[in-house]
């Protein structure tokens, strides 16, 4: 199958013709971090993006490559000088396996000879390192596994809900395939990105908490509970969560942070990069996901999260997200707070019809947060208001954050862009 790349819009393919929204513009001539979990399609996009003709690729995953710029950083500025000068750009896969390189890379920059592409699965390592990162002479970008809106008529809920997002899963059409896609996937990630890059002294303890931490995906953390469930003491088990952020496996949800009347739990979520991978992790990928069911309404809560977290990471509108929770089930699942908009108060309902009982909550703890509007998702297609609730179908949700400031009477959709 031929792949059609349109290089002046920077709009990629990946399996097939499967488009990918991160939009990366390399006539800006500004070098560039990709950051992303393994298995994200990184290096394909890169590839993607630049020809053979135009960038000298180095895969630092090549234990030869590796150990060579390992033991002589200074490979990488001879390569360089050996360029033709229309090959400008240096992609270098897996940067954080010699974050050392990142001094040859800042001094080449600064000469203004070559630019950089450098793909990651950690920060960790380079965070630590001298050049911070290039001190921000190296845009920023952030990879994820596909997002729905990118599947288009690929995509099913249900198995986005059981499988996950992750590209390669798309290849594979036996469950059984992909279940064991996935168990080498979080075997991978526990061999790579944890015991090779030596981020922990004791494996056994780790693995234990990645089962915990799994089941508690998208609950508020217990610190002290998992501690003592593992074994070991509290400030490890930060320490852990610390490992799975800086390895792009998962991210902290933080409690709303403006003043509430009412009292409200102080406390993370957390929630892994995708349900596929919590799957794996918590080994219930043998478990069937039915509707109506408690698992059924967590997988739906964490994909749709993870559907708007996706978006906003590749459309730039600088959104924070938080949770609030006081108590005796009153919840709000996410808040979003977008600059220049009213803040998003949103709930997630797996459910295919929607009722005033499903908006009760949010009519009520809206009024407690100035300036903000509301929002119901589920998989009910018939948009309604409830009070002062707007109810979307959870694929109209997105679209709306981004085209209205929050007056639900005069929301618009957003058209697509032409790819």
């Amino acid at each position: 199958m031929t792949i059609n790349i349109d290089l002046s819009s920077y709009m990629f393919t990946i399996l097939g013709m499967i488009e990918r929204h991160l939009r990366i513009r390399k006539d800006s001539k500004s070098s560039f971090f990709l950051f992303g979990a393994r298995g994200t399609g990184k290096t394909t996009l890169l590839k993607n993006i630049f020809s053979k003709d135009e960038a000298l690729f180095i895969d630092l995953l090549d234990p030869v490559e590796q150990d060579l710029f390992a033991r002589e950083p200074r490979e990488l500025e001879r390569r360089a000088l050996g360029l033709a000068p229309e090959r400008k750009w240096i992609v270098i896969d897996e940067i954080q396996k010699v974050p050392k390189l990142l001094d040859i890379v800042h001094r080449l920059i600064e000469s203004g000879d070559r630019l950089f592409a450098m793909t990651g699965s950690s920060s960790r390592k380079l965070k630590r390192g001298v050049s911070n990162l290039l001190a921000g002479r190296a845009f920023v970008y952030n990879l994820f596994p596909f997002s729905a809106s990118e599947l288009g008529d690929r995509f099913e809920l249900l198995d986005g809900l059981k499988w996950g997002m992750l590209p390669k899963i798309q290849e594979f059409d036996d469950d059984l395939d992909k279940q064991h896609f996935l168990r080498a996937y979080a075997l991978t990630y526990i061999k790579e990105e944890i015991q090779e890059e030596q981020l922990i002294r004791k494996l056994d303890p780790f693995r234990q908490f990645l089962e915990i931490a799994a089941q508690a995906n998208g609950k508020i953390v217990n610190y002290s509970k998992i501690a003592e469930d593992v074994g070991v003491a509290t400030q490890t088990v930060i320490s852990y969560f610390s490992i799975l952020e800086e390895t792009l496996i998962g991210f902290t949800l933080m409690p709303y942070h403006r003043s509430v009347r009412k009292r409200q739990r102080n406390s993370p979520k957390f929630y892994l990069l995708d349900t596929g991978i919590k799957r794996a992790l918590d080994r219930t990928l043998t478990v069937d996901i039915n509707e109506r069911t408690y698992a059924f309404g967590d997988a739906f809560e964490h994909f749709v999260i993870m559907e708007i977290v996706k978006n906003d990471a590749y459309d730039f509108p600088d959104w924070q997200f938080s949770y609030l929770n006081t108590g005796a089930d009153r919840e709000i699942d996410l808040i979003i707070d977008r600059p220049g908009h009213k803040t998003a108060l949103i709930e997630i309902k797996s459910t295919e019809t929607i009722l005033e009982r499903h908006a009760k909550v949010l009519n009520s703890l809206c009024k407690d947060i100035p300036d903000s509007t509301s929002f119901c998702v589920s998989r009910d297609k018939n948009r309604k208001l409830l009070g002062s609730v707007l109810c979307l179908h959870w694929t109209d949700i997105y679209k709306e954050l981004r085209a209205t400031g929050g007056d639900h009477y005069f929301s618009t959709p957003v058209k697509s862009a032409k790819r």
